[in-house]
């Protein structure tokens, strides 16, 4: 009996090593595309988490409310890092939070997160992947700071427009992760890591609708619940149709972090113009982009089942 315990925790061991670790930077509070998507990672278990960053406006405040879903799912484990506070501008889930202190937070936070994430690459045992899900001013203050960096770690962005844009529309839009602050996304599309992108021509139709919807809305799971109470509060919720999310572009972005079989990859060479639009040429770097479905089903089933598991996370 003893040995066969020991030979579980091995094999439970070595699980967990081989899971890829992640570092997720997000700006939280804004769409609420992000909060599906840290609840897909966290439900889904396919990653090791090391660090959530929070990204672009109060980041203070969106400390706040990583600390309270985090708290409430049982994932304190996870540190999270402020990064770069830009505006004063109030989130769109304040209501969640309203009666939260980060005094009943039990896990570690960290004032300088830029610094930490630097820290984070650098002691990984394996090359770290950098899940990107807005605007990129936290991840090129990093390589800036940390030019090494570059070296041990890949980013997986949710940014850029190739050749579809919102809505599934044909042409190429101005996406918003990468028009917000375009000269931080140029800083990061120079430095010489791998970069994969989940532009607006896969994750722009991702919509939960009908069954799928439902099995998450009715879900007593602490992640649907999180997602769903965000949803609910989150103030431009009343310009989407009762039985039916808004577009949770991000979600593709944290599921390409531990596979790609659900999209189809093709390098595109890349520059980023004045617009902060992500034009083809010639001339520009080599970027992995997810241009086209292989298996859209197959994805949102993976949403919902992470979303709604009651074992998870």
């Amino acid at each position: 009996m003893e040995k066969y315990l020991f030979l579980c925790l091995l094999l439970f061991s070595c699980t967990a090593m081989s899971l890829p670790q992640v570092i997720l930077d997000t700006d939280i509070g804004d769409d609420i595309d992000d909060t599906w998507a840290l609840m897909h990672i966290l439900g889904a278990g396919k990653v090791d988490l090391k660090l959530i960053t929070t990204a672009c406006d109060d980041t203070e405040t969106k400390v706040k409310l990583v600390a309270r879903m985090l708290q409430t799912i049982g994932r304190t484990d996870i540190p999270i890092g402020k990064g770069i506070k830009t505006t004063n501008n109030k989130i769109n889930q304040l209501k969640w939070i309203e009666n939260y202190s980060l005094d009943e937070y039990k896990g570690k936070i960290f004032d300088k997160g830029v610094e930490t994430m630097i820290e984070t690459i650098r002691n990984a045992q394996e090359p770290i992947i950098l899940c990107v899900i807005g605007p990129m001013m936290n991840i090129a203050k990093a390589v800036e700071l940390a030019p090494d960096i570059a070296q041990k770690a890949r980013v997986v962005s949710m940014a850029g427009s190739v050749y579809i844009g919102y809505g599934g529309k044909e042409g190429r839009d101005c996406e918003y992760n990468v028009c917000r602050d375009a000269e931080s996304a140029r800083k990061v599309f120079s430095a010489p890591w791998e970069i994969t992108i989940i532009p607006l021509d896969t994750c722009g139709t991702i919509i939960l609708k009908g069954e799928n919807f439902q099995k998450v809305a009715n879900s007593q799971s602490p992640l649907a619940k999180v997602v769903i109470e965000n949803y609910d509060i989150w103030n431009n919720r009343k310009h989407y149709p009762k039985d039916e999310s808004s577009v949770l572009y991000d979600t593709l972005a944290g599921y390409c972090t531990w596979a790609e079989d659900v999209v189809e990859i093709q390098t595109v060479h890349l520059s980023i113009d004045k617009e902060g639009k992500t034009n083809p040429d010639e001339n520009g770097r080599p970027v992995r982009c997810a241009l086209t479905w292989k298996d859209k089903e197959k994805f949102e089933k993976s949403l919902v089942e992470a979303l709604t598991n009651p074992a998870k996370p």
